[in-house]
């Protein structure tokens, strides 16, 4: 059974989504309209309609194209109405590079992601170091800091301790506690090091 279009935007879209697919699913077959249309049995023309979004149709008939296409119905629908994902990709040329209190040439900080949000959940950074001349200050910030060690060797400290970081080790301490590189033992030196804003205002 075939109807005309409801004049509603949902099933406008549902429409032109199962038209989209149908058609995506054809052309991957190497189907034409005509070889789905006779396999149904349904017209070229209303076949065509389907895929164009200008008719609906019942579900026994979405059943049978399904069946033409060598898919279940169910497939048809698999993507329908999901929720568009919050990833952000920052590719690695247009990582945004940052300038922190006491930092000069040979100490690099990257931002790796940026929050769009109104609350400022959390810092990715990539760290470089390649002066082993340069002195280091200390930093102090909210939330609680990860770092894991990438290349290279050095000491980090966190208030009174300090810690030997290598490639593979991992460090997690409060923000809010003086820390920050101690020495440089073999360069360069590469780390992430995240920032976790628990409850960021």
């Amino acid at each position: 059974m075939i109807n005309a279009l409801p004049n509603l935007s949902d099933a406008d879209a549902l429409s032109r989504y199962l038209g989209n697919t149908i058609r995506t699913l054809r052309q991957k077959h190497g189907l034409t309209i005509a070889d789905v249309a006779e396999r149904i049995p349904l017209s070229r023309g209303m076949l065509s309609k389907i895929e164009n979004a200008q008719a609906s149709t019942s579900l026994d008939t979405l059943e049978k194209i399904a069946n033409a296409l060598g898919v279940s119905l169910a497939t048809l629908f698999r993507d329908y109405n999901v929720p568009e994902g919050g990833a952000q990709l920052v590719k690695a040329t247009a990582a945004m590079e940052v300038v922190r209190r006491g930092t000069k040439r040979g100490h690099t900080y990257k931002l790796l992601a940026y929050d769009r949000g109104q609350t400022k959940l959390f810092e990715p950074f990539l760290i470089e170091m390649d002066d082993a001349s340069e002195v280091f200050p200390t930093f102090e910030h909210p939330g609680t800091e990860f770092i894991y060690m990438l290349e290279g060797k050095v000491e980090y400290r966190h208030g009174q301790h300090t810690y030997l970081l290598e490639p593979g080790d991992s460090l997690t301490f409060r923000g809010d506690i003086p820390h920050g590189p101690e020495g440089l033992i073999k360069l360069p030196i590469r780390f992430l090091a995240i920032i976790y804003y628990a409850h960021s205002d």
